[in-house]
């Protein structure tokens, strides 16, 4: 897609947002300078993925020494495209957008290993900030561990910003570090030791914030299924993976969380 194409859509999905009937407000992400390894630049021939999306272009880097399996499950499936042509099924504001999953609904999954789930990967060095590109795990149900689906955390920039959410992580073991993280650029901890985060989005935070913006269709008893509506489906075309910087990249970084 034409990069001015992506730019219309991506704007439109601003207004959607702004003045839609759901009102939502794309938030503004400041740039956060941190100790932490998911706030750095990545390194040149680090692995990344780039996802070409229906709104836009999102660059995240990979951490196959922190998630092993989780990063070869997901760029095993990318190679073969698994991920082509499918949808983000769910898009909730303030949480985070998922995808990965062939059949659109939710409830399905793969894996490289004969489709057999892979476990919990919860490396201490690695959270669930703002931009994580983390392994959907299922809870309470049969499958015990991850499959094809991800989703990027798109949890606000105040959502850990009160002092006794940042007291409750210092009691819980989180270093300064992490903890000033967090009230920088928000994020979910309570998933830190249930999901997996096997990567970072450096390029492109403005389009996932403009994928949990869309519109989302409504149950019959009116609760939001976070599944967005049929006018503002989002389709991730591709999911390349490659090296950093990764090809026709540019010097600017917009819409980066770090």
């Amino acid at each position: 897609m034409k990069r001015s194409a992506c730019l219309s859509l991506l704007l439109a999905a601003v207004l959607l947002c702004s003045c839609g009937s759901n009102a939502k407000k794309v938030p503004e992400r400041a740039s956060l300078t941190s100790e932490e390894r998911q706030f750095a630049t990545p390194s040149d021939g680090d692995p990344i993925a780039i996802f070409t999306t229906s709104l836009g272009e999102v660059r995240a880097v990979l951490y196959p020494d922190a998630a092993p399996m989780a990063v070869y499950n997901f760029v095993g499936l990318a190679r073969t495209g698994y991920y082509d042509n499918t949808i983000i099924w769910r898009s909730q504001y303030g949480f985070a957008v998922q995808g990965g999953d062939a059949t659109g609904t939710g409830t399905g999954g793969s894996t490289i290993w004969s489709n057999n789930p892979y476990p919990l990967e919860a490396d201490a060095s690695l959270k669930h900030y703002a931009g994580a590109l983390c392994a959907a795990f299922a809870q309470g149900g049969e499958v015990s561990g991850g499959n094809s689906q991800f989703y990027f955390v798109a949890a606000l920039p105040d959502s850990v910003s009160s002092g006794d959410q940042q007291t409750e992580l210092t009691q819980n073991g989180y270093t300064d570090a992490q903890v000033a993280a967090y009230a920088g650029a928000g994020g979910l901890p309570y998933l830190d030791n249930t999901d997996t985060v096997f990567g970072q989005v450096y390029q492109g935070m403005d389009v996932v914030d403009a994928m949990a913006c869309v519109e989302t269709a409504k149950d019959e008893n009116g609760n939001d299924t976070w599944r967005p509506t049929e006018d503002t489906t989002i389709t991730i075309e591709k999911v390349e993976i490659t090296t950093y910087p990764g090809p026709a990249a540019t010097t600017e970084e917009d819409g980066s969380v770090g």
